[in-house]
C-alpha cells in the first residue's frame, strides 16, 4: 500500500549563513490538523521505514505532515563530522516555523526524541502561527551525547576525542561504516541537557521504549519520564522491542499513539 503513494515533492530551505549556511531538504504534504512533525535520528534521514510508514498514514487520512533532514543527513547538504545538537536544533527550528501551520504532533526516534523535546520548549517561547498538540517518542535518547556517549567512553576513547578531536565510532545501522564523534559534539551536547530538571510541557506525551534496546536502554526512558508531569505522559514498555521499533507490529503502535493524541 505504502508503494502506491507518490513520494511528496522535495524542497529546500537555506538555514544558517556564511560558513555554516546549509541547504535543508524537506518534504511536506498539506493536509488537515494536527499537523505531523518527524524528527528522526543520529544518522538517520527522512526515507527510515518509521517516516515513510507516518508519510503514508497521513496520506491516506489527508493529514499534513512535514519530514526534513538534518543537515549532514540524507539530501540536506552540510559535512555531518561539523553537526552539532545546536545546529541540528537551529534546524528543526526553521523547518517548523516555514512549514507547520495550527496544532503540530511532533514525533521524534532515537536523537530525535531529543530534538523534539528541545524543540518543543523553543514553540513554546515564542509566538509562532503553530502550536504544540502532543509529542510521540520513539527510544528518545535526550541527553545521550552525554548520558549515553561520554559517560560509558574507555577512557582511551574519551582521550583521542581531546586529542585528535574525533573517534570514529563503530556501525551496525546504514552501511555498516563507523562515523566520528566528534569533540564538538560533545561539548556543545551539554549546552541543551534536558534531564536535570522538570520537563513542562504543557501537552500529551507518548513514548515507545524496547526492552532489548542496545543503544538506549530502557532505563533512560524512565528517567526522562520523571521529569515530566504525570498528568497525560505514557510509557509503553515493548518487551521483545529493538532500539529501530521498525517492525510492523512497532509501526502500529507508532500511528496508534498518533491517532490517540489527535
Amino acid at each position: 500500500m505504502t508503494d502506491a503513494i507518490p513520494d511528496a515533492a522535495l524542497e529546500f530551505i537555506d538555514v544558517g549563513e556564511g560558513p555554516s549556511a546549509r541547504r535543508i531538504a524537506v518534504r511536506r504534504r498539506p493536509g488537515k490538523g494536527p499537523g505531523l512533525v518527524w524528527l528522526g535520528g543520529f544518522k538517520s534521514d527522512m526515507q527510515g521505514g518509521k517516516a515513510v510508514a507516518l508519510d503514508a498514514w497521513a496520506h491516506e487520512r489527508g493529514r499534513a505532515i512535514v519530514r526534513f533532514d538534518y543537515s549532514g543527513h540524507g539530501e540536506s547538504s552540510g559535512d555531518f563530522a561539523i553537526g552539532t545538537i545546536g545546529s541540528w536544533l537551529e534546524d528543526s527550528v526553521a523547518v517548523f516555523e516555514r512549514f507547520c501551520d495550527g496544532p503540530q504532533i511532533l514525533i521524534g526516534s532515537s536523537m530525535g526524541g531529543w530534538m523534539a523535546l528541545l524543540l518543543a520548549r523553543e514553540i513554546k517561547k515564542r509566538a509562532g502561527k503553530a502550536s504544540l498538540a502532543g509529542l510521540v517518542l520513539i527510544a528518545p535518547a535526550p541527553d545521550f551525547t552525554e548520558e549515553l556517549m561520554w559517560k560509558n567512553f574507555s577512557p582511551a576513547v574519551k582521550k583521542e576525542i581531546e586529542t585528535k578531536g574525533f573517534w570514529l565510532r563503530p556501525s551496525e545501522y546504514g552501511d555498516g561504516s563507523p562515523y566520528p564523534i566528534t569533540r564538538n559534539l560533545i561539548e556543545e551536547g551539554r549546552n541543551h541537557l534536558v534531564l536535570g530538571s522538570a520537563i513542562d510541557l504543557g501537552c500529551p506525551v507518548r513514548i515507545l521504549q524496547g526492552a532489548k534496546d542496545p543503544d538506549v536502554p530502557w532505563q533512560h526512558a524512565f528517567a526522562l519520564t520523571h521529569r515530566l508531569p504525570a498528568d497525560d505522559v505514557v510509557l509503553t514498555m515493548i518487551q521483545d522491542g529493538d532500539h529501530r521499533l521498525s517492525r510492523p507490529q512497532d509501526i502500529a503502535r507508532l500511528l496508534a499513539a498518533v491517532a490517540e493524541i489527535g
